[in-house]
Protein backbone atom coordinates (compact mmCIF):
# COMPACT_ATOMS: atom_id res chain seq x y z
CA UNK A 1 0.00 0.00 0.00
CA UNK A 2 1.50 3.16 -1.17
CA UNK A 3 1.98 6.37 1.07
CA UNK A 4 -0.69 8.18 -0.53
CA UNK A 5 -3.32 5.71 0.35
CA UNK A 6 -2.30 5.01 4.17
CA UNK A 7 -2.76 9.38 3.96
CA UNK A 8 -6.61 8.50 2.37
CA UNK A 9 -7.26 5.79 4.75
CA UNK A 10 -6.08 7.82 7.70
CA UNK A 11 -8.15 10.68 6.68
CA UNK A 12 -11.24 8.56 6.13
CA UNK A 13 -11.21 7.32 9.96
CA UNK A 14 -10.35 10.78 11.05
CA UNK A 15 -13.48 12.00 9.23
CA UNK A 16 -15.80 8.66 11.20
CA UNK A 17 -14.60 10.01 14.10
CA UNK A 18 -15.61 13.48 13.22
CA UNK A 19 -18.61 12.80 12.64
CA UNK A 20 -19.37 9.89 15.40
CA UNK A 21 -18.03 13.10 17.54
CA UNK A 22 -20.84 15.63 15.95
CA UNK A 23 -23.92 12.61 16.22
CA UNK A 24 -23.13 12.12 19.82
CA UNK A 25 -22.88 16.19 20.89
CA UNK A 26 -26.26 16.93 19.08
CA UNK A 27 -27.79 13.46 20.53
CA UNK A 28 -26.01 13.40 24.30
CA UNK A 29 -26.07 17.15 24.58
CA UNK A 30 -27.61 19.30 22.22
CA UNK A 31 -31.27 17.28 22.02
CA UNK A 32 -31.07 17.12 25.45
CA UNK A 33 -31.17 20.47 25.76
CA UNK A 34 -34.18 21.15 23.95
CA UNK A 35 -35.92 18.06 25.12
CA UNK A 36 -35.17 20.08 28.69
CA UNK A 37 -36.64 23.54 27.76
CA UNK A 38 -39.33 21.87 26.30
CA UNK A 39 -40.48 19.50 29.23
CA UNK A 40 -39.83 22.75 31.73
CA UNK A 41 -41.66 24.98 29.47
CA UNK A 42 -45.08 22.97 30.08
CA UNK A 43 -47.40 24.76 32.75
CA UNK A 44 -48.98 20.96 33.84
CA UNK A 45 -45.43 20.10 34.94
CA UNK A 46 -45.94 22.07 38.03
CA UNK A 47 -49.39 21.96 38.33
CA UNK A 48 -51.85 19.68 41.09
CA UNK A 49 -53.13 16.79 38.11
CA UNK A 50 -50.19 14.10 37.15
CA UNK A 51 -48.27 16.13 34.50
CA UNK A 52 -47.87 14.91 30.64
CA UNK A 53 -44.16 13.74 31.18
CA UNK A 54 -45.29 10.89 33.66
CA UNK A 55 -47.28 9.88 30.72
CA UNK A 56 -44.75 9.89 28.04
CA UNK A 57 -42.18 8.38 30.56
CA UNK A 58 -44.70 5.87 31.22
CA UNK A 59 -45.21 4.76 27.55
CA UNK A 60 -41.33 4.99 26.57
CA UNK A 61 -40.53 2.71 30.22
CA UNK A 62 -43.52 0.24 29.58
CA UNK A 63 -41.79 -1.63 26.67
CA UNK A 64 -38.29 -1.44 27.84
CA UNK A 65 -39.24 -2.77 31.35
CA UNK A 66 -41.36 -6.50 30.41
CA UNK A 67 -38.25 -7.62 28.51
CA UNK A 68 -35.89 -6.67 31.23
CA UNK A 69 -37.99 -8.02 34.06
CA UNK A 70 -38.56 -11.57 32.24
CA UNK A 71 -35.03 -11.96 31.23
CA UNK A 72 -34.45 -11.55 34.65
CA UNK A 73 -36.67 -14.15 35.58
CA UNK A 74 -35.73 -16.46 33.40
CA UNK A 75 -32.10 -16.11 33.75
CA UNK A 76 -32.24 -17.03 37.64
CA UNK A 77 -30.35 -14.23 38.59
CA UNK A 78 -31.30 -13.42 41.71
CA UNK A 79 -30.46 -16.45 42.92
CA UNK A 80 -26.64 -16.23 43.58
CA UNK A 81 -25.67 -12.15 44.51
CA UNK A 82 -24.16 -11.08 47.50
CA UNK A 83 -26.45 -11.04 50.52
CA UNK A 84 -25.36 -7.35 51.48
CA UNK A 85 -25.36 -5.90 48.06
CA UNK A 86 -28.13 -3.76 47.88
CA UNK A 87 -28.31 -2.58 44.63
CA UNK A 88 -28.30 -6.46 42.84
CA UNK A 89 -31.00 -7.80 46.05
CA UNK A 90 -33.13 -4.75 46.58
CA UNK A 91 -33.51 -2.48 43.67
CA UNK A 92 -34.70 -4.80 40.98
CA UNK A 93 -38.09 -5.74 43.41
CA UNK A 94 -38.07 -1.65 44.70
CA UNK A 95 -38.24 -0.81 40.80
CA UNK A 96 -40.96 -3.35 39.98
CA UNK A 97 -42.96 -2.20 43.02
CA UNK A 98 -42.79 1.80 42.10
CA UNK A 99 -43.70 0.75 38.69
CA UNK A 100 -46.91 -0.64 39.56
CA UNK A 101 -47.80 2.12 42.08
CA UNK A 102 -47.22 4.67 38.98
CA UNK A 103 -48.92 2.19 36.66
CA UNK A 104 -51.98 2.14 39.03
CA UNK A 105 -52.12 6.11 39.54
CA UNK A 106 -52.26 6.77 36.01
CA UNK A 107 -54.90 4.14 35.30
CA UNK A 108 -57.18 6.08 38.26
CA UNK A 109 -56.44 9.25 36.42
CA UNK A 110 -57.55 8.02 32.90
CA UNK A 111 -60.40 6.42 33.95
CA UNK A 112 -61.12 9.75 35.63
CA UNK A 113 -60.50 11.49 31.94
CA UNK A 114 -60.03 9.19 29.33
CA UNK A 115 -58.86 11.81 27.12
CA UNK A 116 -55.41 11.49 28.79
CA UNK A 117 -54.74 8.74 26.50
CA UNK A 118 -56.24 6.69 23.92
CA UNK A 119 -55.83 3.37 25.13
CA UNK A 120 -55.82 3.22 29.10
CA UNK A 121 -52.29 2.28 30.90
CA UNK A 122 -53.69 -1.39 32.15
CA UNK A 123 -53.72 -2.21 28.82
CA UNK A 124 -51.00 -0.90 26.67
CA UNK A 125 -48.82 -2.03 29.77
CA UNK A 126 -50.33 -5.07 30.18
CA UNK A 127 -47.08 -6.74 29.69
CA UNK A 128 -44.75 -4.42 31.71
CA UNK A 129 -47.50 -5.32 34.43
CA UNK A 130 -47.93 -8.65 34.19
CA UNK A 131 -43.69 -8.83 34.13
CA UNK A 132 -43.35 -6.39 37.39
CA UNK A 133 -45.51 -8.76 38.81
CA UNK A 134 -44.17 -12.14 38.44
CA UNK A 135 -40.56 -9.89 39.69
CA UNK A 136 -42.23 -9.33 42.61
CA UNK A 137 -43.49 -12.77 43.15
CA UNK A 138 -41.16 -14.76 42.22
CA UNK A 139 -39.33 -16.62 44.48
CA UNK A 140 -35.62 -16.57 43.10
CA UNK A 141 -36.15 -12.90 44.18
CA UNK A 142 -36.78 -13.63 47.54
CA UNK A 143 -33.41 -15.24 48.22
CA UNK A 144 -31.58 -12.74 49.57
CA UNK A 145 -34.65 -11.82 52.60
CA UNK A 146 -34.91 -15.77 52.92
CA UNK A 147 -31.00 -15.84 53.62
CA UNK A 148 -31.47 -13.14 56.56
CA UNK A 149 -34.60 -14.89 57.77
CA UNK A 150 -34.60 -18.40 57.58
CA UNK A 151 -37.83 -20.45 55.27
CA UNK A 152 -40.29 -18.22 57.93
CA UNK A 153 -39.22 -14.67 56.04
CA UNK A 154 -42.88 -14.00 55.19
CA UNK A 155 -43.84 -14.28 58.73
CA UNK A 156 -40.87 -12.93 60.95
CA UNK A 157 -40.15 -9.20 60.78
CA UNK A 158 -38.85 -8.56 57.07
CA UNK A 159 -40.59 -5.53 57.22
CA UNK A 160 -39.29 -3.91 54.03
CA UNK A 161 -39.25 -6.47 51.72
CA UNK A 162 -42.91 -7.54 53.15
CA UNK A 163 -44.18 -3.87 52.76
CA UNK A 164 -43.34 -3.97 48.80
CA UNK A 165 -44.81 -7.78 48.37
CA UNK A 166 -47.98 -5.99 49.89
CA UNK A 167 -47.83 -2.96 47.79
CA UNK A 168 -47.17 -4.74 44.57
CA UNK A 169 -49.98 -7.33 44.60
CA UNK A 170 -52.24 -4.51 45.55
CA UNK A 171 -51.41 -2.28 42.63
CA UNK A 172 -51.48 -5.33 40.23
CA UNK A 173 -54.86 -6.89 41.80
CA UNK A 174 -56.20 -3.66 41.03
CA UNK A 175 -54.85 -3.13 37.26
CA UNK A 176 -55.65 -6.34 36.13
CA UNK A 177 -58.60 -8.11 38.40
CA UNK A 178 -56.42 -10.73 39.07
CA UNK A 179 -56.82 -12.36 42.11
CA UNK A 180 -54.03 -15.25 41.68
CA UNK A 181 -52.18 -13.58 44.47
CA UNK A 182 -55.33 -12.65 46.87
CA UNK A 183 -54.55 -15.54 49.30
CA UNK A 184 -50.77 -14.28 49.50
CA UNK A 185 -51.89 -10.30 50.28
CA UNK A 186 -54.27 -11.29 52.46
CA UNK A 187 -51.52 -13.25 54.70
CA UNK A 188 -49.10 -10.76 54.33
CA UNK A 189 -51.20 -7.46 55.27
CA UNK A 190 -53.10 -9.56 58.77
CA UNK A 191 -49.62 -11.26 59.56
CA UNK A 192 -47.50 -7.93 59.01
CA UNK A 193 -50.06 -6.06 60.84
CA UNK A 194 -50.22 -8.45 63.98
CA UNK A 195 -46.90 -8.87 64.55
CA UNK A 196 -46.52 -4.71 64.34
CA UNK A 197 -48.75 -4.64 66.43
CA UNK A 198 -47.42 -6.70 69.39
CA UNK A 199 -44.40 -5.37 68.97
CA UNK A 200 -43.12 -3.33 72.03
CA UNK A 201 -42.92 -0.02 70.56
CA UNK A 202 -44.67 -1.10 66.91
CA UNK A 203 -41.62 -1.17 65.02
CA UNK A 204 -39.62 -4.41 64.12
CA UNK A 205 -36.69 -4.96 61.75
CA UNK A 206 -36.15 -5.10 58.06
CA UNK A 207 -33.15 -7.18 58.73
CA UNK A 208 -31.62 -8.82 61.58
CA UNK A 209 -30.57 -5.96 64.01
CA UNK A 210 -31.70 -3.17 61.45
CA UNK A 211 -35.16 -1.52 62.36
CA UNK A 212 -35.69 1.49 59.80
CA UNK A 213 -39.06 3.09 61.34
CA UNK A 214 -39.49 4.76 58.06
CA UNK A 215 -40.15 1.62 56.29
CA UNK A 216 -42.35 0.30 59.10
CA UNK A 217 -44.37 3.94 58.19
CA UNK A 218 -44.75 3.00 54.36
CA UNK A 219 -45.65 -0.56 55.12
CA UNK A 220 -48.39 0.35 57.80
CA UNK A 221 -49.87 2.83 54.76
CA UNK A 222 -49.49 -0.35 52.26
CA UNK A 223 -51.43 -2.58 54.49
CA UNK A 224 -54.04 0.24 54.81
CA UNK A 225 -54.70 0.39 51.19
CA UNK A 226 -55.12 -3.22 50.58
CA UNK A 227 -58.05 -3.39 53.29
CA UNK A 228 -60.24 -2.82 49.91
CA UNK A 229 -59.28 -5.78 48.70
CA UNK A 230 -58.76 -8.19 50.95
CA UNK A 231 -62.01 -7.09 52.93
CA UNK A 232 -59.86 -7.11 56.21
CA UNK A 233 -60.17 -3.71 58.37
CA UNK A 234 -56.92 -2.45 60.02
CA UNK A 235 -58.30 1.21 61.00
CA UNK A 236 -57.72 0.19 64.29
CA UNK A 237 -54.52 -0.96 63.93
CA UNK A 238 -53.51 2.30 62.16
CA UNK A 239 -54.53 4.39 65.06
CA UNK A 240 -52.28 2.08 67.43
CA UNK A 241 -49.23 2.01 65.04
CA UNK A 242 -49.17 5.87 65.89
CA UNK A 243 -47.21 5.19 69.10
CA UNK A 244 -44.21 4.36 66.71
CA UNK A 245 -44.17 7.86 65.85
CA UNK A 246 -44.21 9.87 68.68
CA UNK A 247 -42.33 10.81 71.45
CA UNK A 248 -40.19 9.31 72.80
CA UNK A 249 -39.71 7.20 69.54
CA UNK A 250 -38.86 10.39 67.48
CA UNK A 251 -35.60 12.27 67.47
CA UNK A 252 -34.98 15.67 69.12
CA UNK A 253 -36.52 17.57 66.97
CA UNK A 254 -39.69 15.69 66.92
CA UNK A 255 -39.17 13.88 63.57
CA UNK A 256 -38.96 10.18 62.55
CA UNK A 257 -35.77 8.72 62.97
CA UNK A 258 -33.83 6.59 60.24
CA UNK A 259 -32.71 4.28 62.64
CA UNK A 260 -33.61 2.74 65.86
CA UNK A 261 -33.99 -0.41 68.07
CA UNK A 262 -37.16 -2.18 68.09
CA UNK A 263 -36.19 -3.87 71.67
CA UNK A 264 -35.05 -0.80 73.77
CA UNK A 265 -36.46 1.82 71.54
CA UNK A 266 -33.01 3.92 71.22
CA UNK A 267 -32.81 6.08 68.34
CA UNK A 268 -29.11 5.18 66.66
CA UNK A 269 -29.35 7.74 63.26
CA UNK A 270 -31.89 10.82 63.88
CA UNK A 271 -33.99 12.14 60.44
CA UNK A 272 -32.57 12.01 57.23
CA UNK A 273 -33.49 14.19 53.84
CA UNK A 274 -33.68 10.84 52.48
CA UNK A 275 -35.99 9.02 54.82
CA UNK A 276 -38.29 12.50 55.57
CA UNK A 277 -38.88 12.53 51.57
CA UNK A 278 -40.07 8.87 51.71
CA UNK A 279 -42.63 8.78 55.01
CA UNK A 280 -44.32 12.20 53.54
CA UNK A 281 -45.63 10.29 50.41
CA UNK A 282 -47.47 7.95 52.75
CA UNK A 283 -48.18 10.06 56.03
CA UNK A 284 -50.80 12.11 55.49
CA UNK A 285 -53.29 9.13 54.44
CA UNK A 286 -52.20 7.33 58.05
CA UNK A 287 -52.37 10.54 60.41
CA UNK A 288 -52.54 13.91 58.78
CA UNK A 289 -51.79 16.14 61.64
CA UNK A 290 -48.16 14.12 61.96
CA UNK A 291 -47.59 14.51 58.04
CA UNK A 292 -48.21 18.37 58.43
CA UNK A 293 -45.85 18.26 61.62
CA UNK A 294 -43.41 16.62 60.32
CA UNK A 295 -43.50 18.85 56.83
CA UNK A 296 -42.55 22.12 58.72
CA UNK A 297 -40.39 20.28 60.36
CA UNK A 298 -38.48 19.19 57.23
CA UNK A 299 -38.44 22.77 55.77
CA UNK A 300 -37.31 24.09 59.24
CA UNK A 301 -33.86 21.76 59.25
CA UNK A 302 -33.37 20.60 56.02
CA UNK A 303 -34.55 23.08 53.14
CA UNK A 304 -31.51 24.95 52.39
CA UNK A 305 -30.89 27.60 49.73
CA UNK A 306 -27.60 28.83 48.00
CA UNK A 307 -27.20 31.24 44.74
CA UNK A 308 -27.70 28.20 42.54
CA UNK A 309 -29.73 26.00 43.64
CA UNK A 310 -32.10 24.95 47.18
CA UNK A 311 -33.61 21.72 48.12
CA UNK A 312 -33.59 19.19 50.67
CA UNK A 313 -30.50 18.61 52.90
CA UNK A 314 -29.33 14.83 53.62
CA UNK A 315 -28.43 15.66 57.08
CA UNK A 316 -29.10 19.05 58.74
CA UNK A 317 -25.92 21.23 59.76
CA UNK A 318 -26.78 20.13 63.57
CA UNK A 319 -26.05 16.37 62.46
CA UNK A 320 -22.46 14.78 62.77
CA UNK A 321 -22.66 13.67 59.46
CA UNK A 322 -23.93 16.99 57.84
CA UNK A 323 -20.53 17.01 55.87
CA UNK A 324 -20.97 13.56 54.55
CA UNK A 325 -20.18 13.08 50.77
CA UNK A 326 -21.71 9.43 49.97
CA UNK A 327 -24.34 7.28 51.10
CA UNK A 328 -25.52 3.62 49.65
CA UNK A 329 -28.84 4.89 49.94
CA UNK A 330 -28.46 9.15 48.84
CA UNK A 331 -26.39 8.54 46.11
CA UNK A 332 -23.16 11.27 46.42
CA UNK A 333 -23.68 14.49 48.37
CA UNK A 334 -22.77 17.78 47.56
CA UNK A 335 -22.82 20.69 49.07
CA UNK A 336 -25.33 18.92 51.82
CA UNK A 337 -27.77 18.07 48.87
CA UNK A 338 -28.22 14.55 47.76
CA UNK A 339 -29.90 13.17 44.69
CA UNK A 340 -32.41 10.52 46.76
CA UNK A 341 -33.96 13.35 49.25
CA UNK A 342 -34.66 15.42 46.16
CA UNK A 343 -35.81 13.06 44.17
CA UNK A 344 -38.37 11.15 46.06
CA UNK A 345 -38.78 15.07 47.33
CA UNK A 346 -40.84 15.95 44.35
CA UNK A 347 -43.12 13.29 45.84
CA UNK A 348 -43.34 14.61 49.13
CA UNK A 349 -43.86 17.85 47.72
CA UNK A 350 -46.78 17.22 45.59
CA UNK A 351 -48.65 15.27 48.05
CA UNK A 352 -48.04 17.60 51.02
CA UNK A 353 -49.93 20.23 48.00
CA UNK A 354 -46.50 22.12 48.43
CA UNK A 355 -46.62 22.53 44.62
CA UNK A 356 -43.82 25.60 45.61
CA UNK A 357 -41.10 23.30 46.50
CA UNK A 358 -42.04 20.94 43.44
CA UNK A 359 -41.52 24.13 41.40
CA UNK A 360 -38.15 24.61 42.49
CA UNK A 361 -37.09 20.76 42.71
CA UNK A 362 -38.73 19.27 39.50
CA UNK A 363 -36.92 21.54 37.09
CA UNK A 364 -33.31 20.41 38.98
CA UNK A 365 -34.25 16.63 39.24
CA UNK A 366 -35.42 16.86 35.44
CA UNK A 367 -32.10 18.38 34.33
CA UNK A 368 -29.77 15.85 36.34
CA UNK A 369 -31.70 13.20 34.76
CA UNK A 370 -30.07 14.46 31.77
CA UNK A 371 -33.58 13.19 29.28
CA UNK A 372 -32.45 11.59 25.55
CA UNK A 373 -34.58 11.97 22.25
CA UNK A 374 -35.80 8.62 22.63
CA UNK A 375 -37.25 9.29 26.50
CA UNK A 376 -34.54 7.84 28.17
CA UNK A 377 -33.18 9.25 31.29
CA UNK A 378 -29.43 9.42 31.32
CA UNK A 379 -28.45 10.68 34.41
CA UNK A 380 -31.30 8.48 36.42
CA UNK A 381 -29.73 5.06 34.10
CA UNK A 382 -26.22 5.90 35.83
CA UNK A 383 -27.05 6.31 39.35
CA UNK A 384 -28.74 3.21 38.62
CA UNK A 385 -27.55 -0.31 38.70
CA UNK A 386 -26.96 -1.62 34.81
CA UNK A 387 -26.33 -5.11 35.79
CA UNK A 388 -29.48 -5.76 38.09
CA UNK A 389 -31.39 -2.63 38.24
CA UNK A 390 -31.04 -0.36 35.18
CA UNK A 391 -34.47 1.32 35.00
CA UNK A 392 -34.55 2.55 38.81
CA UNK A 393 -34.03 5.76 38.70
CA UNK A 394 -36.52 6.84 35.67
CA UNK A 395 -39.19 4.55 37.03
CA UNK A 396 -38.31 6.17 40.50
CA UNK A 397 -39.27 9.49 39.08
CA UNK A 398 -42.25 8.13 37.24
CA UNK A 399 -43.64 7.14 40.44
CA UNK A 400 -42.58 10.95 42.13
CA UNK A 401 -44.52 12.64 39.30
CA UNK A 402 -47.78 10.07 39.51
CA UNK A 403 -48.29 11.76 43.15
CA UNK A 404 -51.20 14.08 43.43
CA UNK A 405 -51.67 16.40 47.19
CA UNK A 406 -53.82 14.48 49.55
CA UNK A 407 -57.12 15.02 50.57
CA UNK A 408 -58.07 18.14 52.61
CA UNK A 409 -54.34 19.35 52.12
CA UNK A 410 -53.82 23.47 51.40
CA UNK A 411 -52.33 23.93 47.77
CA UNK A 412 -49.46 26.28 47.98
CA UNK A 413 -48.10 27.99 44.60
CA UNK A 414 -46.64 30.96 45.69
CA UNK A 415 -42.53 31.39 45.90
CA UNK A 416 -42.27 28.91 43.15
CA UNK A 417 -39.31 29.64 40.97
CA UNK A 418 -36.32 28.15 38.51
CA UNK A 419 -33.11 28.00 40.54
CA UNK A 420 -29.88 29.52 38.25
CA UNK A 421 -28.78 25.53 38.43
CA UNK A 422 -31.09 24.72 35.71
CA UNK A 423 -29.11 27.64 33.83
CA UNK A 424 -26.05 25.99 34.76
CA UNK A 425 -27.64 22.71 33.01
CA UNK A 426 -28.38 24.53 29.68
CA UNK A 427 -24.60 25.88 29.77
CA UNK A 428 -23.36 21.86 29.73
CA UNK A 429 -25.98 21.36 26.78
CA UNK A 430 -26.15 24.12 24.74
CA UNK A 431 -22.41 25.20 25.06
CA UNK A 432 -20.94 21.69 25.63
CA UNK A 433 -22.69 20.60 22.75
CA UNK A 434 -21.24 23.51 20.78
CA UNK A 435 -17.32 23.02 22.09
CA UNK A 436 -17.64 19.03 20.98
CA UNK A 437 -18.90 19.83 17.80
CA UNK A 438 -16.33 22.75 17.47
CA UNK A 439 -13.81 20.25 18.55
CA UNK A 440 -14.89 17.54 15.68
CA UNK A 441 -14.29 20.22 13.25
CA UNK A 442 -11.01 21.16 13.83
CA UNK A 443 -9.93 17.44 14.25
CA UNK A 444 -11.27 16.88 10.85
CA UNK A 445 -9.33 19.92 9.63
CA UNK A 446 -6.04 19.25 11.87
CA UNK A 447 -6.20 15.36 10.72
CA UNK A 448 -6.65 16.61 6.97
CA UNK A 449 -3.10 18.42 7.40
CA UNK A 450 -1.26 15.90 9.14
CA UNK A 451 2.44 15.28 7.69
CA UNK A 452 2.97 11.73 8.76
CA UNK A 453 4.43 8.21 7.22
CA UNK A 454 2.73 4.73 6.61
CA UNK A 455 3.65 3.56 9.51
CA UNK A 456 2.86 5.77 12.16
CA UNK A 457 -0.12 6.08 10.15
CA UNK A 458 -1.25 2.26 10.52
CA UNK A 459 -0.23 3.01 14.36
CA UNK A 460 -3.07 5.29 14.59
CA UNK A 461 -5.57 3.82 12.96
CA UNK A 462 -5.07 0.59 14.77
CA UNK A 463 -5.19 2.41 18.31
CA UNK A 464 -8.21 4.38 16.82
CA UNK A 465 -10.13 0.89 15.78
CA UNK A 466 -9.08 -0.45 19.30
CA UNK A 467 -10.53 2.22 21.38
CA UNK A 468 -13.54 3.01 19.84
CA UNK A 469 -14.64 -0.94 19.17
CA UNK A 470 -13.58 -0.95 23.12
CA UNK A 471 -15.92 2.01 23.83
CA UNK A 472 -18.53 -0.11 21.78
CA UNK A 473 -17.97 -3.20 24.29
CA UNK A 474 -18.05 -1.35 26.98
CA UNK A 475 -21.47 0.12 26.34
CA UNK A 476 -23.52 -2.51 24.70
CA UNK A 477 -22.15 -5.29 26.66
CA UNK A 478 -21.35 -3.75 30.24
CA UNK A 479 -23.41 -0.77 30.64
CA UNK A 480 -20.58 1.12 31.33
CA UNK A 481 -20.95 4.96 29.75
CA UNK A 482 -18.57 6.48 31.61
CA UNK A 483 -15.51 4.17 30.83
CA UNK A 484 -17.32 3.85 26.65
CA UNK A 485 -17.18 7.72 26.81
CA UNK A 486 -13.79 7.84 28.16
CA UNK A 487 -12.73 5.66 25.63
CA UNK A 488 -14.30 7.36 22.56
CA UNK A 489 -12.52 10.29 23.45
CA UNK A 490 -8.95 8.83 23.64
CA UNK A 491 -9.35 7.67 20.21
CA UNK A 492 -9.58 11.21 19.46
CA UNK A 493 -5.92 11.82 20.21
CA UNK A 494 -5.24 8.52 17.38
CA UNK A 495 -5.85 12.03 15.50
CA UNK A 496 -3.73 14.43 17.03
CA UNK A 497 -0.53 16.53 15.84
CA UNK A 498 2.28 14.58 16.50
CA UNK A 499 5.36 16.54 18.53
CA UNK A 500 6.97 19.34 15.79
CA UNK A 501 4.65 18.76 13.46
CA UNK A 502 3.57 22.27 12.42
CA UNK A 503 0.29 21.03 9.75
CA UNK A 504 2.13 21.34 6.71
CA UNK A 505 0.10 20.27 4.14
CA UNK A 506 0.16 17.24 1.89
CA UNK A 507 -0.13 19.60 -1.23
Amino acid sequence: MNKEMHRRIFRLCAGVQAAVLAALAVYLLVLPGVRLARELARPDLYGAPIPSLAWRLHRSLSPRLAPWALARIAEGTAANLALYDVPSTEWPMFGAVFYLMATESLQSEWERDPSLARTAPAVYAREAIEASAALVADPLHHTWVRQHWGPGYLHKQNVFFRGLLIAGISSYQRLTGSTNHLELLRDQAASMASELDRSRFGILDDYPYECYPIDVLATIAFIRRSDDLTGLDHGAFVARARRAFESPLTDEQGMVPYIADPVTGAIYDTARGTGNSWILMFAHELWPDLSARWYELYERYFWQRHALTAGWREWPLYSPKAHSRWDVDAGPIVAGYSPAANAFGVGAARVSGRLDHARILTPQVLAACWPLPDGTLLGARILSSAAHAPYLGEVALLYFLTRTPADGVVLRTEGGYTPRLVWVAYLFFFGGGAAVLWGAAGLWRRARRLEIGPLEAAIRIGLWLALTAAAVVLLLWSGRFGLAALALLMATYAFSRPRGNRGRSYR
